[in-house]
């Protein structure tokens, strides 16, 4: 039996990832608005945004299987979205490497009046770089969107010196977590 769902997102490395699981899904642009407020407590925030891109795509598709999620970079209590300047990504890179931080990612199905909620962190450590190296990465315009301003699915695999956890939460989606959370909906992955 194969699983097919709807995913609430139109992130490439998101859909990269359910295609590894042999995943049938067909996926769509959350219309969502994000909330971003540090108030939040971090997990509180990532499983509100996904809750609400799921719940926003189960508007015109009431009764299907639906996946969202939501990530973002914790680096001392702050949560760091996408940086939308070139100014604003240096930043966040100066301040990110060498240095551990957390990328937390939210997950939820729904289906119907069932909602299953599941948030997965995993610790990065970016290595040592110099303002030049820092520039020429921000150039490429790959930190523009990606929480934290860079991309472990690209260019920005080659900026991670060390990582603790799950590979694949850090990519924005944690296929354990998942593969868990379609068992509790009945669906088998394998």
């Amino acid at each position: 039996m194969t699983v097919s769902l709807l995913l609430a997102s139109a992130s490439s490395r998101r859909r990269a990832l359910l295609h590894q699981l042999n995943i049938e899904f067909r996926a769509f642009a959350s219309q969502y608005a994000e909330l971003m407020d540090n108030a939040l407590p971090p997990t509180q925030l990532v499983l509100h945004n996904a809750l609400g891109k799921a719940l926003s795509l189960q508007v015109p598709y009431p009764v299907a299987l639906i996946l969202a999620a939501d990530t973002v970079v914790v680096y001392e209590g702050q949560v760091l979205g996408k940086p939308f300047t070139a100014e604003k990504a240096i930043h966040r890179l100066h301040t990110l490497q060498g240095c551990w931080h957390t990328v937390l990612t939210g997950m939820v199905l729904v289906e119907g009046e069932q909602r299953l909620t599941r948030a997965q962190t995993t610790r990065v450590k970016l290595r040592p770089m110099d303002d030049d190296q820092i520039r020429a990465y921000v150039a490429t315009g790959e930190p523009f969107d990606s929480a934290g301003g860079y991309s472990m699915a690209g260019l920005g695999a080659g900026l991670v010196e060390t990582i603790e956890g799950c590979y694949t939460n850090a990519l924005g989606l944690s296929l354990p977590v998942l593969v868990e959370m379609l068992l509790e909906f009945g669906q088998q992955v394998y």
